[in-house]
């Protein structure tokens, strides 16, 4: 006997996945003559279907772990953070400059390039550097 429809409808009856409803295999006559979801929900109540747990995936969350960070990544990550930091404020202080005209762009777009490329050490060096520019 196919069942498959009757199964779809009781999957719809009761919004659970196909997997989870099992027939009683003493009582598929009952379950073949079943044409509504209210049908359906009244043989789930006469225990002629029954419907399975959730199995869950509580295997899956244990293996997923939080890895430990090497000390490698963080220092990378820590050398990372000093360059962002940096190359911000020292490109922030550039275009007050530029804002008060006191640099050609041209200039700007060179020291912007030594500023990425990591020749300033701090903004004093930054200074230095633009006021021997003059």
């Amino acid at each position: 006997m196919n069942l498959s429809k009757k199964k779809i409808l009781a999957t719809k009856a009761l919004k659970v996945g196909k997997e989870r409803i099992v027939f009683l295999q003493s009582r598929l006559n009952e379950i073949k003559e079943a044409i509504t979801k209210q049908d359906i929900r009244d043989l789930i109540n006469d225990k002629a279907i029954i419907v399975k747990n959730i199995k869950g995936r509580k295997k899956n969350t244990k293996k997923k772990g939080k890895k430990s960070i090497g000390n490698i990544r963080k220092k990378v990550n820590k050398r990372k953070k000093e360059y962002v930091i940096m190359t911000r404020k020292l490109r922030k202080y550039l275009s007050e400059i530029k804002k008060q005209e006191k640099i050609e762009k041209e200039e700007v777009k060179n020291i912007r390039k030594k500023i990425r490329n990591r020749i300033f050490k701090d903004k004093a060096h930054l200074v230095n550097y633009i006021k021997k520019l003059k």
